[in-house]
C-alpha cells in the first residue's frame, strides 16, 4: 500500500520573523483556530513548538478578554461570531 506524500508544513511565524504574537490581533490568530474556534494542533498548522505555545497563550488571553468565543453552539453555528 502506497503512502500519501504530504507537503512539508512550515511555521508561519518563523517565516514572517515575528517577534511577538499579540492577543488583540485576531486575524493572525485565526490561522490556528478551527471552524468551531478550537485551537488546532501543531501537526495541522505546521507551527514549531515555541510558536505553538505562544499562540495558545495568545488565544487563551483573547478568550479571557472576550475577543474570541470559548464555545460555539452546535445547533446554531454562526459563520462569523465576531460580527454578532
Amino acid at each position: 500500500m502506497e503512502r500519501k506524500k504530504y507537503s512539508k508544513r512550515y511555521c508561519k511565524y518563523t517565516e514572517a520573523k515575528i517577534d511577538f504574537i499579540d492577543y488583540k490581533d485576531i486575524e493572525m490568530l485565526k490561522h490556528s483556530l478551527s471552524e468551531r474556534y478550537k485551537i488546532m494542533p501543531r501537526r495541522l498548522t505546521g507551527n514549531t513548538k515555541k510558536w505553538q505555545e505562544r499562540v495558545e497563550v495568545a488565544i487563551k488571553r483573547a478568550r479571557h478578554m472576550a475577543l474570541i468565543p470559548y464555545v460555539i453552539d452546535h445547533k446554531k453555528v454562526v459563520e462569523n461570531p465576531f460580527k454578532i
